[in-house]
């Protein structure tokens, strides 16, 4: 089978989509598949075939605000995103996509363009990693008189990228939920699939060890993921400031880099956490630091299936993450981490100060959830039940 990877977004880049979608083109590739990974270039101007870096560019006027004059919206958001679909559109229709049997898209944005340009015999497989609709409302359009307009628009996108493919995969309840009762998408043909994990990979980044050692008789609370806001790891520093209050047992590294690590450095310094809290920024060594935290918190206010908890799971340490998204789902309250509620210090706070009391309960978290992990996560399985998705779907684009 021929496939294509594809995501709207720029390839390479920091996060979960990305790992994913080298991941996934490893193991289909072991099994004899030909496999492409397409996505933009950095600035979003070309797209390109990455393991291959072949460059695909459509019509450049169209990203010009001045002579495309399609794009007639007065919203920022709407015009910006309105011309990039425009011009990856354009961009693909240069690829030779009648190459492929099989089009795993891994967003809303790709989705609805490959859907208007794919051949009649080409199937297509949606995998959607979070609510971009969601995401693009709650923390990036800014109250206007233009969005309400820009959240129609998006909500529009949102439900043609989950009911355009043959088959749209979510890793969760939580967002097949959001996708059908908030965006009214058509539930018959979602399908819920974890990621699965190359835990093997995984296990073999752990020789190369990190020359980062914790302090002594100190317990290390680690955070690892993107410094954005949806993150929640300002909440992450406020609870930091509540817990050194009545404990100094402790540190807490900050392993990630993104738009908010100046302000959240500025947090810490504003709220003299200096000497606890430290910022390691993006590194490759990052198992070899969970390796030697005790534990691992995700307070975050907006989330999917995010790789950093599984991770931490395989490790075996105590993961503490909020109520968010899909993150529930990941958890046994208690059983293999804690929930907190999204957004509130106190609650963090709570947490982490329990598990630092309790150390016996903190490693029975850790050992449950390793245990756990070990076997859900498993990526062979995961492959197993996506390429029976894809089997589906090219039988369903040949009965159409």
């Amino acid at each position: 089978m021929k496939i294509l990877l594809a995501t709207f977004f720029v390839i390479p880049h920091l996060g979960g989509l990305w790992n994913y979608m080298q991941q996934l083109r490893k193991e289909l590739t072991s099994l004899g598949h030909e496999v492409d990974l397409l996505g933009s270039g950095e600035n979003q101007d070309f797209i390109y075939i990455f393991n291959k870096n072949e460059k695909y560019i459509g019509d450049i006027n169209i990203l010009n605000s001045e002579k495309n004059k399609s794009v007639t919206t007065t919203d920022f958001f709407v015009k910006r995103y309105q011309a990039l679909i425009q011009f990856y559109e354009s961009s693909l229709r240069k690829l030779d996509i009648n190459q492929y049997d099989l089009i795993h898209t891994q967003d809303v944005f790709s989705t609805g363009i490959v859907n208007k340009v794919r051949p009649q015999k080409t199937a297509l497989v949606a995998s959607l990693h979070g609510s971009v609709a969601h995401e693009l409302k709650h923390f990036h359009i800014k109250k206007s008189p233009t969005s309400q307009l820009a959240y129609k628009y998006f909500d529009q996108i949102e439900y043609d990228g989950a009911s355009s493919a043959e088959y749209t995969i979510v890793a969760n309840e939580w967002l097949k939920n959001k996708l059908i009762f908030e965006y009214k998408a058509p539930g018959k043909n979602i399908k819920i699939l974890h990621y699965g994990y190359d835990i093997k990979n995984f296990f073999n980044k752990l020789k190369g060890q990190s020359s980062i050692s914790a302090p002594f008789g100190k317990k290390v609370i680690i955070f690892t993921g993107r410094l954005v806001e949806l993150k929640g790891v300002h909440f992450l520093i406020s609870s930091l400031q509540m817990l050194k209050q009545t404990r100094e047992d402790w540190v807490c590294w900050i392993v990630g880099d993104g738009v908010k690590f100046t302000s959240l450095q500025k947090q810490v310094n504003d709220l003299k956490l200096n000497n606890e809290v430290i910022f390691w920024g993006s590194r490759k060594d990052v198992p070899s630091l969970l390796s030697k935290s005790d534990i691992f918190v995700l307070p975050s206010l907006f989330e999917n299936q995010p790789l950093s908890v599984i991770e931490a799971q395989l490790l075996g340490k105590a993961v503490i993450v909020s109520d968010a998204g899909g993150l529930p789902e990941m958890i046994k309250h208690r059983s293999t981490g804690i929930i907190t509620k999204a957004g509130n210090p106190q609650h963090l706070t709570n947490a982490i100060n329990e598990l630092l009391e309790n150390e016996s309960f903190r490693e029975v978290l850790g050992q449950n959830a390793q245990k756990w992990a070990m076997t859900f996560w498993s990526q062979e399985k995961a492959i197993k039940k996506l390429i029976k998705i894809y089997d589906q779907a090219i039988s369903e684009r040949k009965k159409a």
